[in-house]
């Protein structure tokens, strides 16, 4: 086994210090908002077998550093918006909270949802599901 000098939870701890973390009940209100851009970061399997979150966008997690980046092949225009408020999510924030860590030490400005999608539906949260 390797000897780790710092586990994934304590990046997660750390990260989550320094992001800002937006609330399940707080998201769902922000959904009307045109300037709140919701971006999923899971795998299209999860989106495929537990839903979505209606109008978000979906950019995997290994991708996303490229697709942000105006210099990089893979910049998307949708990450080119100054005016968006940009919300990351996972499953259950952990993935989001490094993935929104790592755009901030890049210059852009992003939150995450803090519980992630784990919670979405029960708290009241749409769910949009592929037919």
């Amino acid at each position: 086994m390797p000897n780790l000098t710092k586990t994934a939870s304590q990046m997660v701890a750390e990260a989550r210090a320094r992001i800002d973390e937006v609330e399940t009940s707080d998201l769902i209100a922000m959904l009307d908002d045109p300037d709140t851009v919701v971006v999923d970061i899971r795998d299209i399997r999860e989106r495929q077998r537990t839903g979505f979150i209606p109008g978000s966008v979906h950019a995997p997690r290994g991708m996303i550093e490229f697709w942000v980046d105006p210099d990089s092949p893979y910049f998307k225009e949708v990450f080119g918006q100054d005016d968006k408020r940009y919300v990351f999510h996972c499953a259950s924030g952990w993935r989001s909270a490094l993935t929104v860590a790592t755009l901030q030490d890049m210059g852009f400005a992003a939150a995450h949802l803090r519980e992630g999608f784990s919670t979405w539906e029960q708290q009241g949260g749409p769910v949009e599901r592929d037919s």
